[in-house]
């Protein structure tokens, strides 16, 4: 049964996985970015229809740039530079201990100097700055807290619902946002169908050849219903992150580098029904900085085989003990489809002997597990912030170990002086030479195992109009229409 709410002409309805937190100092997941750039605004937006990705204005117009890019100068549209200032340096507060501190680590001093204009003088070149002042990290709240973004939270059932109001009604546009938490993605199928939900942004392989006809065209029952498929390849990495603290996994290179040989990509290419690509690094295609070459490491079962002899666990055992070597993957989420991964690459590691144990907690469980290193192996992905190679490679930078983003705690001093010299460099042809050498040695040292790239295929309902995917959705709903 159709529910009553959500016969309004103007309530967009969608599936949303569970929000962390509202708080923009706090944002880690896609899911609470959607959220915080409803109710927050950042100081810059990424463009809505461009294509390449470009930057436009948001709280703030866009900056003037120093001629040595050591000065950017932001002057305020929607509200006082100081609320700019407060936001951006509680951010950075020692005592707040915000995971999204590293935005700020190239700025010296932000300074309001008259009631419009914030000044930013940076301590080091950063050439892609701009960028991450359009993050959800980087949005700007009121002295008492509350937001500067297009919509209020009006209704908030942790882990089941949200629902979001417009504060100024738009014609033509949607008023009001309602996120349900649905677990179960055959549930959201089924739906999708019933008309319950305008939106589907997550296919599950199950219900895939039910989207598709045989003729690989969308299935001809929802082509009468006017639903859409939108098909794009994104910006973000799958892969299992390797623990470097852990005393098994953290010493032993060939170890890690076992586990990526025998990583059977094609089975797992088969489970997503080929929805994906390899990954043969951190940093995904189309994005500039990229190292194009073959992984040494890639799927190999006799190579992954001869490794974990030389890493000391000849066919998976542990001579001082006689046992196999067992590890530990966590996962932040205990559905069926994280369930059956985790089966499938527990089959992966018994063809070397190891015995793969599987760790399912909540989010939050598992979020704090990661950053705090108490996990051994751990299921994560990274969605790209802007297109640049550093977004991915400032994963494995020593000063960005947990609660920053190098959750792997990898820390390798070549790696962060070729990081380092990349980020000085005046020029991009030597900045991408040293993203290529951190790409290269990042691959040789293994501290992730590397799954695939995306493709992101979304359904959507006749009644949605000007929806665009996008590698940035982040608040997106703002500037979907209404089809009458």
């Amino acid at each position: 049964m159709i529910l009553a709410s959500l016969v309004l002409a103007a309530t967009f309805t969608r599936t949303m996985e569970r929000v962390a937190t509202l708080d923009p100092a706090f944002s880690q997941s896609v899911y609470d970015s959607r959220v915080v750039q409803l109710l927050y605004e950042p100081l810059l937006k990424v463009d809505y229809l461009a294509r390449p990705y470009k930057l436009t204005a948001g709280y703030c117009e866009l900056p003037e740039v120093s001629p040595d890019g050591l000065v950017y100068t932001f002057r305020t549209l929607h509200g006082p530079a100081k609320d700019v200032v407060d936001s951006l340096e509680r951010l950075r507060d020692p005592d707040l201990v915000s995971p999204n501190s590293w935005l700020l680590k190239s700025v010296d001093t932000i300074e309001a100097t008259d009631e419009k204009t914030v000044v930013f003088r940076m301590k080091s070149r950063c050439h892609f700055f701009p960028w991450l002042m359009a993050m959800s990290p980087a949005s700007v709240r009121r002295p008492d807290g509350s937001g500067t973004g297009p919509f209020e939270l009006t209704k908030w059932r942790k882990n089941h619902e949200m629902v979001f109001t417009r504060k100024v009604p738009e014609k033509g546009k949607f008023d009001t946002l309602r996120y349900l938490v649905i677990d179960d993605l055959s549930t959201q199928w089924l739906m999708f169908l019933k008309g319950e939900l305008d939106f589907l942004g997550e296919i599950s392989k199950d219900n895939w050849d039910a989207v598709m006809g045989k003729d690989g065209n969308l299935d001809p029952q929802l082509v009468a219903e006017g639903v859409k498929l939108h098909s794009i390849a994104t910006l973000d990495t799958f892969y299992i992150g390797i623990n470097l603290r852990d005393p098994v996994l953290g010493p032993n290179k060939k170890l890690r580098q076992a586990l990526n040989a025998a990583f059977d990509y094609p089975r797992w290419e088969e489970y997503f029904s080929k929805r994906t690509a390899p990954s043969d690094g951190p940093v995904p295609p189309g994005v500039d900085g990229k190292l194009v070459s073959p992984f040494q490491y890639a799927f190999n079962l006799e190579l992954a085989k001869k490794l974990m002899s030389e890493a000391g666990y000849p066919d998976g055992i542990d001579p001082k003990t006689g046992r196999r070597l067992t590890l530990t993957l966590s996962f932040g989420k205990a559905s069926t489809s994280t369930r059956e991964m985790g089966e499938l690459l527990a089959s992966f590691y018994e063809k070397i002997g190891i015995k793969l144990e599987l760790s399912f907690q909540t989010w939050d469980a598992f979020l704090k597990a990661v950053n705090e290193g108490r996990v051994q192996l751990y299921n994560m992905g990274w969605v790209g912030d802007y297109p640049d190679a550093e977004n991915f490679l400032q994963l494995f930078y020593s000063k960005n170990v947990s609660p920053g983003p190098n959750h792997s705690h990898y820390v390798n001093p070549e790696y962060d002086r070729a990081y380092d010299a990349a980020m000085a460099a005046p020029t991009r042809e030597e900045r991408n030479r040293n993203w290529a050498i951190c790409q290269e040695l990042v691959r040789e040292d293994c501290p992730w195992i590397f799954g695939h790239y995306s493709k992101s295929n979304s359904l959507v309902r006749p009644r949605v109009g000007n929806y665009v995917p996008s590698d940035f959705p982040y608040g997106q709903e703002v500037n979907f229409t209404v089809n009458e």
